[in-house]
């Protein structure tokens, strides 16, 4: 790169030929010029607005600023009303280690030992689908400038991905892209992939979600925060250049659905660099380590508008900036493209003045081109001025924080409670009858949830990942939670596992999204580690949709019950909107991550059996519970009735006794049960590590009142698979009688190599042969041989 490091006149002027700027004297003396507010996303009202908080009409740069910034994406002006109840359903024990909570880059989590961990979650959904490769990418890259802007050391990555049909044949482009992004940004990087989702479903046809969370380690005495204070004070844009892609992106291509002919908006996909953004966080770090950034933003959604306007808004005075300044890769692009672009791996300092010489030179020696666009001043304005001529002049808080707040219609859906009446019994889903017949339905039907699309192996997709550079990675793939060492010497660690269930969620959204949190939670508290704090990307259909956002209030009712009833705190996440094609929403799927804390990564338990002669016991209680579950959809393609019940005492008593029983070393493995309910749990531990096992179901079925079926694919809460070694059972058994908690024997581990198989005694067998291969041939059958399989 071109080292550029001298203050504000360090970037040449862009000379080439262009209209003359439309400044603030030009929108004082032409009041009735028309502008295309709308093209640009502003509805009427909100353009109106505009000029009555200007007293005049806006500039062409300012209408840019106020258009990506009022977006959807950027300003949540259809969530906010509901996202503050996150901030209100707290109580002092989730205060305890929240250091930075939400409204920043992301949250902050005092893990213990004077170390800190950030984590968030974010969306990149419409990219992803308009340029597969480049959106999953980017979006990588941007969530980790949020973790980089907080202070901290990257030091792992997590996906959630939604897709449409596995067989539909726009499905493949999609998933190679996106797969091949995620893989080629994060390798590049060098942080490790710890975990997440993958999900085929046809109402992700033409939407699919591709949902990003970035982990990052600091001390506590390091952490940064996005504000411009100090009169005098430097504004310095360092990174790469700045150009023509992404323009728009947030306001334009984040904030609008799809229309029925198909992706249309590839101007607005950004274009990722890995290898300028490794850089670019070592760089960050050393200018953390050296004390000379006062605040810090990183360059994302919005681009410069974005970040002068959070800056100057979050700090004690306004802002000038020159934009001529800005190191360009286009010289052709306008002020207002420039204020808009989303170019990437870009961020933007606050220096004190003294210091802007040793920030120079440690930009140069990272060569990292770098200008000074400005200074902080006390104007309370934000003034941007191109060739001279100013052609921004804001208050930055009308433009960052005091956008508009829409109270969206809401209407109860006219077709849920149809579908709700529908479930499995009202459906009369045929269920496997008795021995013999029934036990060779019950292994047929076994088969078919596991191969099915959703529970099927994602070798296919994680292969591509790097799972153990760094080398503090303690658990991954295919383990229920990843989990990442955060001090080499006392083994201190976090476990972080992400869920959402839109099927759960299109029957019930309020009870969906609890699940979704109950899972996450249960998936921390199965490897040994305390659940501690929350983070959600929240994808929904159009806000315009009254019945979307009667779905989108429920869910975050219900999730915002669920932090406050198992006392852990959402620290930040994102809300993804007009997720639909036409007028066909998605389901509505909110992803919540939970993060959980763990005193020594050696205490770590995996999702499976290594050892023959353990014991199996099922920690909870099983009902009657298949609606929306994946044995409905992978044995009858069916969807109807209410999701499992929450029981959110239940899950808080499972992770205390979990937490206790991992601590005294009683469980060499531990599985929770969700979708695919005890069969899944059973199949996922068998071929984790390829010893098989025997189970019996009948203590199930006269304990429970339930039949086969329902014994083996419920999927009734607060449920866990453990293995426990034959000398811990008595321990083991006094831990559960102790705390109450219901738990019965179900089965031993049994056989290895041609001999292990998964009985179900009196029922059925499978070898393990048979069942790995129908397990792991899904993926590969449609999209190609898996990654070190090839031969």
């Amino acid at each position: 790169m071109t080292d550029s490091t001298a203050p504000a006149n360090s970037a040449a002027p862009n000379t080439a030929a262009e209209p003359h700027p439309d400044t603030v004297a030009d929108a004082l003396a032409t009041p009735d010029r028309e502008q295309p507010y709308e093209a640009l996303g502003l509805k009427a009202d909100e353009y109106a607005r505009i000029r009555e908080i200007l007293g005049r009409r806006p500039t062409s740069g300012e209408l840019a600023m106020y258009s990506v910034m009022w977006s959807e994406h950027c300003s949540y002006k259809s969530s906010k009303i509901y996202l503050r109840q996150f901030g209100k359903k707290v109580n002092d024990k989730m205060r305890e280690r929240l250091l930075v909570g939400m409204g920043e880059n992301a949250g902050v989590i005092d893990v213990g030992e004077g170390w800190a961990v950030t984590f968030k979650v974010e969306s990149h959904n419409h990219p992803s689908y308009i340029e597969p490769f480049q959106g999953a990418a980017t979006g990588v890259g941007g969530i980790i400038r949020d973790i980089i802007s907080m202070g901290a050391r990257p030091v792992a990555v997590m996906d959630q991905l939604r897709f449409g049909d596995i067989d539909d044949p726009d499905t493949a482009r999609v998933v190679h892209g996106v797969v091949s992004g995620i893989s080629s940004y994060a390798n590049c990087l060098g942080l490790p992939n710890l975990g997440g989702e993958t999900v085929f479903d046809a109402v992700y046809q033409a939407n699919p979600l591709v949902n990003a969370l970035g982990v990052g380690v600091l001390r506590h005495e390091d952490l940064h925060t996005a504000n411009a204070s100090g009169l005098g004070n430097k504004v310095v844009l360092f990174g790469a250049r700045t150009g023509g892609d992404g323009i728009g992106g947030a306001s334009i291509l984040a904030s609008d659905s799809f229309s029925e002919g198909g992706p249309t908006k590839r101007p607005a996909v950004q274009v990722g660099d890995p290898f300028a953004e490794k850089v670019l966080i070592e760089c960050c770090l050393e200018l953390f380590a050296g004390d000379l950034v006062e605040g810090i933003q990183d360059l994302g959604a919005a681009g410069i508008s974005c970040a002068t306007s959070e800056l100057a808004a979050n700090g004690d005075g306004g802002m000038f900036i020159e934009l001529d300044s800005v190191l360009l890769r286009d010289p052709t692009l306008t002020a207002e493209e420039i204020l808009m672009s989303e170019s990437q791996e870009r961020m933007m300092a606050i220096v004190r003045p003294e210091k802007l010489e040793a920030f120079l030179a440690v930009t140069k020696k990272w060569d990292v081109e770098t200008s000074v666009l400005g200074e902080v001043t006390d104007t309370n304005r934000l003034v941007i001025n191109w060739r001279g001529e100013e052609i921004v002049n804001v208050d930055p808080s009308t433009v960052a924080v005091d956008g508009p707040v829409y109270e969206r219609p809401v209407a109860y859906p006219a077709w849920i409670d149809a579908l709700q009446a529908s479930g499995v019994n009202a459906s009369g889903l045929a269920r496997a009858g008795s021995a013999p017949d029934g036990g060779n339905e019950l292994r047929a039907q076994l088969i078919a949830v596991a191969a099915s699309p959703n529970q099927a192996d994602v070798s296919w997709v994680t292969n591509q990942y790097d799972y153990f550079v760094m080398g503090n990675t303690a658990l991954s793939f295919p383990d229920g939670a990843g989990m990442i060492r955060v001090d080499e010497e006392s083994g201190l660690g976090v476990a972080i596992s992400t869920d959402a269930n839109g099927r759960y969620c299109q029957l019930d959204p309020y009870a969906g999204a609890q699940l979704a949190l109950a899972e996450a939670y249960r998936n921390v508290a199965t490897v040994g580690a305390v659940p501690t704090a929350v983070t959600d990307c929240l994808n929904f259909g159009s806000p315009e949709n009254p019945e979307v956002m009667w779905q989108f209030s429920r869910a975050v009712e219900g999730l915002s019950d669920a932090c406050l009833a198992l006392e852990v705190p959402v620290t930040g996440g994102n809300v993804s909107f007009y997720n639909q094609t036409g007028d066909a929403p998605i389901h509505p799927t909110p992803v919540v991550g939970v993060l959980g804390i763990i005193d020594d990564v050696a205490r770590r338990v995996p999702s499976g059996w290594q050892d023959e002669g353990e014991h199996l016991y099922l920690l909870g209680v099983t009902r009657d519970e298949l609606d929306g579950s994946a044995w409905a959809e992978a044995v009858h393609r069916h969807l109807g009735g209410v999701p499992p019940r929450v029981v959110l005492d239940e899950e808080r008593a499972l992770a205390e006794l979990l937490h206790a029983a991992s601590q005294n070393g009683l469980l060499s493995g531990a599985i929770d049960l969700s979708e695919g309910g005890l069969a899944q749990a059973i199949t996922d531990g068998v071929l984790r590590f390829g010893v098989g096992a025997r189970v019996w179901i009948d203590e199930i079925v006269s304990r429970d009142g339930v039949d086969a079926t329902a014994a083996l694919f419920s999927e009734s809460q607060a449920r866990a698979l453990v293995a426990v070694p034959h000398e811990e059972q008595v321990k083991f058994n006094g831990l559960c009688e102790g705390r109450g908690y219901p738990v019965l024997r179900i089965g031993v581990t049994t056989g290895t190599g041609q001999e292990a198989a998964l009985e179900v005694q009196d029922r059925f067998t499978i070898p393990l042969s048979e069942l790995g291969a129908a397990w792991r041939a899904t993926l590969p059958s449609r999209f190609g041989a898996v990654i070190g399989d090839e031969a």
